[in-house]
């Protein structure tokens, strides 16, 4: 941009005018840069420590040049160049008061070759902050938007594309793989973060992001356009495949055929700009072990654990279909798992049944050795979900004697065999807790059980000093997840820590050593 500022003053406006039209910015913008660099053009002759000011009359583009002095109560002043004390100013213009100032005109500046290139480089300079500032408005309220732009050059393998009146930035890793662009190649992307930064607002683009793809149905698929079909959940690997959950607002559309179209016409041409990336398509549902399902085609399951707390889920498959599910390196149940934000475990048919058939043996061989009784009581109590000897305890006696086979004397018996046992089980976890050194105070603070007592002795937690020493987390990781939550271990952790302040507190009251 080329700016003579010797030229006549009317002539200013006029290039104010065409500079405004031609960056498409504020003309006020642009005569206050002039100001600026008028100003500093100023300082440079009368002294950069004074405060001169330039104003350009909107009107007829005159030029007024001025310093302008403070009024300050106290004498001496902080800073002679720019403030002048009451008692003075007085003398100068009577009346004045504190905090105005003494305006004095001075006359034109005549622009050296070396001022007029100063002042130049200041309107430049301002001009491009203001620009900036324009695209950072204009873009960052964009974000989430897909933009059409051209490749202008490639630096280290990432794009700079020209999106006209700015530029945008899109890294190779935002790009999908083995698809290359030349300068001038026409470029589709997904803004999806717009920064201030100290050269200026960055526009980051993507082709890689989930919002790509869901935008990409949106300008293909007018229901979703219209909010009657809505995208709940979208999982990318990108140029290779791609899992995408939808439900409709209206029944009587099928959202799954609607974002298909006709033929396939809508998801090929999703699929043509994602370089051949295979989509599935599947219904979204609020339940969980359905969503599930659902996520996991084209494989077929036969059964779903779910485990809420760990947002953890167990899939049992056909062993003909243990390959489907899990996709080839594992891509089908890696995107299942993006898509619906749950921990997937694929099991085959003969794996399940193999490790149930496990842990059937190990519960009711736990039964004969702590109960004295025979393989078929023992698998009785298996099969009505008994899985530890405490349950035969803590059950009603009318419910135990209720199992077939079982009459109350029998219950009673059963359950008088278990107390037998995890009392001597107790005695034996005692004696173990006191040889590896776990203090008393330690049993008596958390609540501990003596199975705890021993897993926290063999983990080296034996004094009062150890036990505050863990964070919540680890000792979550001792005593087990299902024994404590976290609140829970902050307590006892906090409990363990008040004699460390009893001691502070016995230390500070006492004499000085």
């Amino acid at each position: 941009m080329a700016v003579d500022i010797t030229i006549a003053r009317p002539e200013l406006l006029q290039v104010a005018d065409a500079v405004a039209r031609e960056k498409m910015i504020e003309r006020e913008e642009v005569l206050e840069a002039m100001e600026e660099a008028i100003q500093k053009a100023g300082r440079a002759k009368y002294g950069h420590e004074k405060d001169i000011r330039a104003v350009i009359d909107r009107k007829n583009g005159e030029v007024r040049l001025s310093r302008w002095t403070e009024v300050v109560d106290q004498e001496p002043v902080e800073n002679e160049a720019t403030q002048i004390p009451l008692r003075i100013a007085q003398k100068i213009k009577p009346g004045i008061q504190a905090g105005e100032f003494i305006i004095d005109p001075l006359p034109p500046i005549d622009f050296g070759r070396v001022n007029a290139q100063s002042a130049k480089q200041v309107i430049v300079q301002r001009v491009r902050e203001v620009e900036r500032r324009k695209q950072f408005d204009e873009y960052k309220d964009r974000v989430g938007e897909i933009i059409n732009g051209t490749v202008k050059r490639t630096e280290y393998g990432n794009l700079m594309v020209d999106l006209g009146r700015a530029e945008a930035l899109l890294r190779r890793d935002e790009t999908i793989p083995r698809e290359a662009f030349k300068n001038g190649d026409r470029v589709r992307a997904y803004i999806y973060d717009v920064r201030e930064e100290p050269r200026g607002p960055q526009i980051f683009l993507s082709r890689t992001h989930p919002g790509f793809l869901a935008k990409l149905f949106a300008q293909e698929v007018p229901e979703i356009y219209d909010g009657i079909i809505e995208i709940r959940a979208v999982a990318r690997d990108p140029g290779s495949r791609a899992k995408m959950a939808v439900i409709s607002r209206d029944s009587s559309i099928d959202p799954v055929g609607a974002c298909v179209g006709m033929r396939g016409s809508r998801v090929q041409a999703v699929v043509q700009e994602l370089q051949g990336e295979k989509i599935d398509i599947i219904p979204w549902s609020g339940d969980n072990a359905t969503f599930v399902v659902n996520a996991l085609a084209p494989a077929e399951v036969t059964k779903v654990v779910l485990d809420d707390d760990a947002r953890r889920v167990e899939v049992v498959v056909p062993d003909d279909q243990l390959s489907l599910a899990i996709g080839r390196r594992g891509q089908n149940v890696r995107l299942a798992s993006q898509l619906t934000r749950w921990d997937i475990d694929i099991l085959t048919e003969a794996e399940e049944s193999e490790r149930r058939q496990e842990e059937f043996r190990k519960r009711s061989g736990l039964f004969v050795e702590a109960l004295d009784v025979d393989d078929v009581i023992a698998g009785l109590l298996v099969t009505e979900g008994f899985t530890s000897v405490e349950d035969i305890i803590s059950v009603e006696d009318e419910e135990l004697a209720g199992i077939e086979g079982f009459d109350e004397s029998v219950a009673a018996e059963l359950k008088r065999r278990a107390e037998s046992w995890l009392e001597r089980r107790d005695v034996e976890l005692d004696e173990k807790r006191r040889e590896l050194g776990v203090e008393d105070t330690v049993a008596e603070i958390g609540g501990f059980n003596p199975a705890q007592l021993v897993a926290l002795g063999e983990k080296g937690v034996k004094t009062l000093d150890d036990l505050a020493d863990l964070a919540s987390d680890e000792l979550i990781e001792i005593v087990g997840a299902d024994a404590m939550d976290e609140e829970t271990a902050n307590a006892v952790i906090m409990a363990a820590r008040e004699h460390w302040f009893a001691e502070d507190g016995a230390n500070a009251d006492g004499p000085p050593a």
